[in-house]
């Protein structure tokens, strides 16, 4: 029902900033979690961070802490990732998804929508 689509990816340097946006379409996107997972060549999507419905509740992975926000604009239909202080090892295609759970979830099989992705490459 949503359609998803990632923009802000691009060709960066260690330690520098990157702001990843998701533009959703959907009445009912305001409802849903949504959540930012990654995709490096040869190794499995792995999840990034995630938000609840309201923008309130929001949740990251042990490697990101710190260092990514994800936060969103339900009026804008859109949710974002600011991602500080980047590292080699953030290098890979990122997505974003949404899921009926309004509390979000960590598990891909939770997401039926996803984006195309947009990709990060982080170099020294």
């Amino acid at each position: 029902q949503v359609q998803l689509v990632e923009s802000g990816g691009g060709l960066v340097t260690v330690g520098d900033s990157l702001r990843l946006s998701c533009a959703a379409s959907g009445r009912l996107f305001s409802s849903y979690g949504v959540s930012w997972f990654r995709q490096a060549p040869g190794k499995e999507r792995e999840y990034v961070a995630g938000v609840d419905f309201s923008g309130r509740i929001t949740g990251y992975a042990d490697s990101v802490k710190g260092r990514f926000t994800i936060s969103r604009n339900n009026a804008e239909n859109t949710v974002y990732l600011q991602m500080n202080g980047l590292k080699l090892e953030d290098t890979a295609v990122y997505y974003c998804a949404v899921t009926r759970y309004s509390k979000g979830s960590r598990n891909p099989s939770d997401f039926g929508s996803w984006g195309q992705g947009t990709p990060v490459s982080v170099s020294s």
